[in-house]
């Protein structure tokens, strides 16, 4: 190997070697340095080292020097911080569209963004295994059609299925395929779902992104744009209860006070809330997609709330709770 390259290669493996090896608590001595460049078939001097690792804090790297006894070089930041990595594994632990095996498998990658010492802290936190995990396999792959399809603004073409009562996947729509124009993916509820407009429907709808099988793009362009444009996808999921869409209209509800943090958490800070005069509730008035799901949410808070309007809403909220007691009668 000519000096030329040996220099370069030298210089990227003395990199790599202080990126996953170094933090302030455990700098990395010339001495190991070199040792680790033999072990790669690398000769090293001391001063060459030296003069390497200043090369690399002059082109940036955060690379210091830790003086005495124990000292050493360390890399002083990493592309991520603990906190930041571990907010990234707990979302992949509990996202339900991902399996177990591609949990595991992201988790190891994002292990491999920083040191071995903030990885091993990490992997001490992995409790994927008896999670509700999705058992599809292809949510990447439809991930990356349907984003292809949207920049290329082109419709996809799959089939959906749903499961029986012995956990066998079933298709919908009799097996045909749905042929949908492709808005946007949102992340809602652990799931990911793809937003888009049934043509054939004249409607927006939703899809689990792992239920979908068989996903192409088509030659076929986008239709419904204008439909797309009515959407405030930052207010969408505050409108939406669990991904279900309804009949939308403005609801007003009373609260007990004590709810105030449950109704900003659903609606967002700019909820409009108005303090009532007996100091013990507030209302709100907000805009929902009716849905059975939203009177589950509502039952939730049973004694707590009432929608004052409109009346329509009301009389769906007695005939589901008359629906209930008959279904609990009957036993």
């Amino acid at each position: 190997m000519s000096d030329g390259m040996n220099q370069k290669l030298k210089i990227l493996f003395t990199k790599d070697f202080l990126s996953y090896n170094s933090d302030f608590e455990h700098p990395v001595s010339v001495q190991k340095i070199i040792e680790h460049l033999e072990n790669n078939g690398l000769t090293a001097e001391r001063k060459s080292v030296y003069d390497d690792i200043e090369q690399l804090q002059l082109y940036g790297e955060d690379i210091v020097k830790r003086r005495g006894r124990n000292g050493g070089y360390y890399y002083d930041t990493q592309k991520f911080e603990l906190p930041e990595l571990k907010m990234l594994v707990d979302s992949v632990q509990s996202s339900k569209f991902i399996t177990e095996e591609q949990s595991l498998e992201l988790i190891k990658k994002l292990e491999g963004l920083t040191n071995k010492y903030n990885a091993a802290a990490l992997h001490r936190q992995v409790v994927v295994r008896n999670r509700v995990k999705t058992v599809q396999t292809n949510i990447f792959n439809n991930i990356d059609h349907i984003s292809a399809a949207i920049n290329s603004d082109c419709t996809v073409k799959f089939r959906y299925i749903t499961y029986d009562l012995h956990k066998k996947p079933i298709f919908r729509h009799d097996g045909d395929f749905y042929e949908i124009s492709p808005y946007c993916l949102i992340w809602d509820d652990e799931n990911y779902y793809l937003l888009g407009y049934d043509a054939a429907q004249d409607k927006i709808k939703h899809f689990r992104v792992d239920k979908m099988v068989n996903l192409s793009a088509t030659q076929e362009k986008r239709a419904g744009k204008e439909k797309f444009g009515e959407i405030d996808i930052s207010s969408y999921n505050k409108k939406v209860f669990n991904m279900y869409s309804g009949e939308q209209t403005t609801v007003k509800i009373r609260f007990k006070n004590h709810l105030v943090g449950v109704v900003l958490d659903k609606f967002g800070m700019n909820a409009s809330i108005c303090p009532e005069n007996d100091g013990e509730h507030f209302t709100v008035a907000t805009d929902i997609s009716v849905s059975k799901q939203f009177y589950s949410w509502l039952f939730g808070f049973a004694g707590e709330c009432e929608v004052i309007s409109p009346e329509f809403v009301r009389e769906q909220v007695r005939q589901t709770a008359r629906l209930m007691l008959t279904a609990a009668d009957s036993k």
